[in-house]
């Protein structure tokens, strides 16, 4: 194994956090504790082909699987703060690349990984203005092992067809023609949300869709300007389409709202591309109980999210640490990941052999691979930290209740102000 040339003692971060960890068990340099909230399905299976592969590659070296179960991550996020703040950091952690993990690097929980992305050759494995999105004051710290697609638009062909609708539309305008014929034409609910989140997710992929990449990027600058005639006329045509939603409820998450688009109860829903995973568990068949395209008016745009995975400062066996990021930045670790996980590279030179047996995955990789431009999620940590996203959320639920345009947009423009 390589000597590393790039320890926390050199990454300047100036801290004396504890070397080992007194809840990790073992002796440093035998094992290596990676800590993550992946403990069902799809992202489970990826993992556990991971660790096989690492055990395969690293003789000797136990791997310690410390996830933990439960909230969607909420649980492993309050086990994680609390670990990080008594100086007893796991080898690695999962964490959604991007704003979200600001706090983490604020506070020096994080180790800095220029050098490791220059040795690894990932500038130039993954997208430019991916690098970009992802790196704190001009630093990354962070390993991305996959990307989701946020503005991902579901239909039901039958009801399309039903209502007179010619295709899934692809404009803003159209959407909202296809949602007043869905609407007049059939029983079905024109527009399925589920839970509070679900219709932030819709937010962001209607102010996309309305403002375009490059200005909906510069509204998650700190001190962006919230208060302009078109963020007023994006909010204004995201409350016509809210208009044709059946009533948000807690009770209801994504599935919920997802599974009404395949056994057609609702003719669209906006989600990420997990749903392409859970269609296939609902046995739903694509191009005929489902179908997708991208959000209204924002073909050529990925809004991205992606699971990454870092280097802790203090990480009490960083040798075997960095091992285990090798193996996730690696075209190989990730072809062996994302098919089972139901995502895809974050790196550009994936195999499309590996994704050929899902075409939601094999189309998703083809447009990643072509270039598109990137837009960060907002609701997924991309673009924002936790206090500016709780912001949103609150204003969100306030405006849920009241119904008030205008005290939306203020609250939004407010949130932007106060970074």
């Amino acid at each position: 194994m390589r000597s590393r040339r790039w320890s926390i003692a050199a990454s300047g971060l100036g801290l004396t956090l504890l070397a080992t960890a007194c809840g990790g068990g073992g002796g440093a340099g035998d094992q290596v504790e990676v800590f993550s909230w992946w403990t069902g399905g799809g992202e489970e299976a990826g993992l556990n082909a991971l660790i096989e592969r690492f055990e395969e590659q690293n003789e000797g070296i136990e791997f310690v699987n410390a996830a933990v179960a439960g909230g969607s991550g909420t649980n492993a996020q309050a086990v994680l703060e609390g670990r990080l703040q008594s100086q007893d950091p796991p080898d690695s952690f999962q964490g959604h690349a991007g704003a979200s993990l600001q706090d983490y690097i604020e506070a020096g929980y994080l180790a800095p990984l220029d050098d490791f992305f220059d040795e690894q050759g990932l500038r130039e494995a993954y997208p430019d203005q991916l690098v970009e999105q992802i790196s704190y004051e001009d630093s990354v710290y962070s390993v991305p092992v996959n990307i989701h697609r946020s503005n991902v638009m579901w239909f039901n062909p039958s009801l399309l067809e039903e209502a007179g609708v010619d295709g899934p539309p692809e404009t803003l305008d159209e959407l909202v023609d296809a949602l007043e014929a869905v609407d007049a034409e059939t029983d079905a609910i024109p527009m399925a949300v589920g839970a509070q989140w679900t219709v932030d997710h819709l937010l962001e992929s209607v102010l996309l869709g309305s403002l375009g990449t490059d200005a909906y990027n510069a509204l998650w600058e700190p001190g962006a300007d919230w208060d302009t005639p078109e963020v007023a006329e994006a909010l204004e045509t995201f409350e016509t389409i809210m208009s044709h939603t059946q009533e948000e409820s807690a009770a209801e998450d994504w599935q919920e709202a997802s599974r009404r688009v395949s056994e057609g109860e609702a003719a669209f829903n906006v989600m990420g591309d997990w749903a392409a995973g859970y269609f296939d568990e609902l046995g739903a068949l694509p191009g005929e109980d489902y179908d997708w395209a991208p959000s209204p008016g924002t073909d050529g745009t990925y809004m991205w999210l992606s699971d990454s995975f870092t280097l802790p400062a203090g990480a009490p066996n960083e040798e075997n640490a960095y091992s285990w990021l090798e193996l996730v930045a690696s075209q190989e670790g990730q072809d062996l990941f994302n098919p089972l996980k139901g995502s895809i590279p974050a790196r550009s030179d994936a195999d499309p052999a590996n994704y050929a047996d899902s075409p939601y995955l094999e189309s998703a990789l083809a447009e990643w691979q072509a270039g598109p431009q990137l837009a960060g999620s907002f609701w997924h940590g991309v673009t924002v930290g936790n206090r500016w996203k709780n912001d949103i959320d609150t204003a969100v639920g306030l405006y849920l209740q009241s119904g008030d345009l205008e005290a939306l947009n203020a609250a939004l423009h407010e949130a932007a102000q106060s970074e």
